[in-house]
């Protein structure tokens, strides 16, 4: 009792400091000392005392009682763990006297009779449960030893392995007895693990010594069916403190902390000692105590026993408690509910509002109506707040239009670029067809005469065989000009497309056949993908077929391997698109800015004029269309035409610049 006033004579004394804390903390800070801290701490505070009070009783009146249970728990279990290393003790003891007196063993294990032997071993092992059995000569050499899994039931047997270095061994070696009789019990290592083992001697008639009975169990084996009985877990150290075997997992600091240290050793062997561990994130105790066998020490025997259960009681204890602080709660908000009801709730929810608004939110109304001073705090906030709601509309509709015209100038400007690139076209079309008008007579005359009398000198009989040749070479060469000069005078030529309205679907199939043999000469699979419905549009056939038999040759020569062309046609936004996709070569990036110029040309000389693209291009502008390209080199080459599809859109007239169509078909 005088304890208990102790206590609450020092708590009174804390609960001062503390208040007078409080009250500086509220000069320095001001915050602190609100309206919600002066109707609430009074209560709080006061909970806080209950509770405290508490959690001191129950904490001091129940710890203690568990805390005595937990150790009468632990002692007990150490007392069972080391009845049942007796009792394994005796059992040992039982087996190795019937077999030292069964009829037999003594001439089997002088003779060293290893099939005598088995069948005798085999029998006690399995009806007495016994892991090893062992017979050993005079030198403590293994004649027969047995080994019985209790788990699986096999049966293994070895012979030749030296015993002599166990203790237990030596003392029958050496025909040591004592009060005790002849017969010794240790701890030994073997291929199996530690195991407890029990000696006797085989004596002649004459009392001389035949050889050396053994009789183990494992110390794993055993210590598990010792955890079973004692419902603790068991630890064994040898003699020096260090760990032999145990049930517990390896903890993740190591089995070191289930060692005793030197010192304590020496002290557990006349005493118990009592360790507190922490393993696997738990609180553990344990006891350690002597490992007696045949009266003599031989190690220590630890028991292991988690106290978070004791730790869990106190927790349910302080929740007992728990409750009465929650009443006690309970009366705090009742006292404390008609204070803030009429002076705190207002001002909270005008707080609240406050910050919703200086977050962004202003739709938040007050919605106090009342005729006091707080009252006209909400009115004057809530004026304000409509006042700031106005002019932040007014600011998002002025920004709303700006971001609006923003975007259609990008658009304008996206336009008037395009026009521009399209008259830059156009006139180099337009001065490259005037170029070519002027100069491609007055060179295929020229031609024409050095063709003809190349022709008339080679008819000449007396003519060796180098003139001969060198004509012909002279020759062929006025007609590849020729030729070329013809393909200018094509692409000189104006031409008025014949605008009529056509299901494009009907000009891609046209195209197909035309090109079926070059596809198939050339290796390509060509994939058409084409609308179920009819895309009309108003064009001119031939022109168009033209453009697209211009693409699907370069496609051709842009595979040389061959590989697969796909051809589709799809409508969408008014607008009719054509792609003709390849997976050939590509085309580098520095090379599609000029594709579409005049006598430019990616392929090797002689074979294109560098006209078709830039023909096709007039003419698909010419139908108020366009014509794009992508491409990456390895990849392949993507061209894309867009026609209008509606009928209005189509503007019978000139187009914009005068742009001229030039009828001419070559490569890239």
């Amino acid at each position: 009792m005088e304890r208990i006033r102790s206590s609450i004579s020092r708590f009174g004394t804390w609960f001062e400091r503390v208040r007078e804390r409080l009250d500086a903390l509220a000069r320095r800070y001001p915050t602190l000392y609100s309206l919600r801290t002066k109707l609430v701490a009074p209560y709080a505070i006061l909970t806080l005392i209950i509770a405290m009070l508490g959690v001191y009783v129950i904490t001091r009146l129940v710890s203690s009682s568990y805390e005595e249970r937990f150790d009468n728990q632990l002692v007990e279990a150490n007392v069972v763990a080391a009845d049942g290393i007796v009792r394994l003790e005796r059992k040992q003891l039982s087996v190795a006297r019937l077999l030292a007196n069964m009829q037999g063993i003594p001439e089997a294990i002088e003779m060293q009779d290893r099939d005598l032997l088995i069948p005798l071993f085999n029998g006690v092992a399995l009806n007495d449960q016994i892991e090893t059995l062992g017979a050993l000569d005079t030198h403590g050499r293994a004649v027969l030893v047995l080994y019985h899994d209790l788990d699986t039931g096999d049966v293994e047997t070895f012979s030749g392995d030296d015993f002599s270095v166990y203790e237990p061994v030596q003392s029958v070696m050496n025909g040591i007895v004592d009060n005790r009789g002849d017969k010794y019990v240790g701890i030994a290592d073997s291929q199996w693990g530690p195991i407890f083992i029990t000696t006797a001697p085989i004596l002649g008639e004459n009392g001389d010594l035949l050889g050396i009975l053994l009789v183990g169990s494992r110390v794993e084996t055993a210590i598990v069916e010792l955890k079973s009985q004692a419902l603790a877990d068991i630890v064994i150290l040898n003699e020096e403190g260090k760990l032999v075997s145990t049930t517990l997992v390896e903890p993740e600091g190591g089995f070191d902390l289930l060692e005793l240290a030197p010192l304590s050793a020496r002290e557990a062997g006349f005493q118990s000692t009592t360790v507190s561990l922490a393993l696997y994130g738990r609180e553990y105790e344990g006891i350690y105590s002597p490992l007696t066998l045949r009266d003599e020490s031989r190690g220590y025997l630890g028991v292991i026993v988690g106290s978070d259960y004791m730790l869990n009681t106190l927790s349910t204890s302080r929740d007992t408690f728990s409750l009465i602080f929650t009443l006690g709660t309970m009366a705090v908000i009742v006292l404390g509910y008609f204070l803030a009801q009429h002076v705190a709730r207002p001002i909270l929810r005008l707080r609240a509002i406050s910050q919703a608004v200086a977050g962004g939110d202003l739709e938040q109304s007050s919605g106090l109506d009342r005729s006091d001073e707080i009252g006209e705090l909400a009115n004057a906030f809530d004026i304000m707040t409509m006042r700031l709601r106005e002019r932040t509309e007014e600011a998002a509709r002025l920004y709303s239009e700006t971001v609006q015209r923003n975007k259609e100038l990008a658009d304008i400007n996206t336009r008037l670029q395009a026009t521009q690139a399209q008259l830059v076209q156009s006139e180099k079309l337009a001065a490259v067809g005037q170029l070519t008008a002027g100069i491609v007579h007055d060179v295929k005359n020229p031609l024409a005469v050095i063709k003809g009398l190349a022709e008339e000198l080679a008819e000449e009989t007396d003519a060796d065989e180098f003139t001969r040749q060198g004509l012909q070479t002279i020759r062929e060469s006025a007609s590849r000009a020729n030729a070329i000069v013809t393909d200018l005078l094509k692409f000189a030529r104006q031409s008025t497309p014949e605008m009529q309205r056509r299901d494009l679907r009907d000009t891609l199939e046209s195209v197909h056949r035309l090109t079926e043999y070059l596809l198939r000469k050339g290796k390509v699979v060509l994939l058409s993908e084409l609308p179920a419905e009819a895309v009309m549009s108003t064009y001119d056939a031939q022109q168009i077929e033209q453009v697209l038999i211009n693409l699907v040759t370069n496609a051709v020569q842009a595979m040389p391997e061959g590989g697969d062309l796909r051809v589709s046609l799809v409508e969408s936004d008014g607008q009719a698109v054509i792609e003709v996709q390849d997976n050939g070569i590509g085309i580098s990036q520095e090379n599609l800015l000029r594709i579409f110029d005049p006598f430019y040309t990616t392929k090797p000389e002689g074979e294109g004029t560098g006209l078709g693209l830039s023909v096709s291009y007039g003419i698909i502008t010419e139908h108020r269309g366009s014509i794009t390209v992508e491409s990456e080199l390895g990849v392949g080459t993507t061209f894309r035409i867009t026609l209008p599809v509606r009928e209005e859109e189509r503007v019978n007239q000139e187009p914009v610049g005068k742009k001229k169509k030039y009828a001419a078909h070559s490569g890239r």
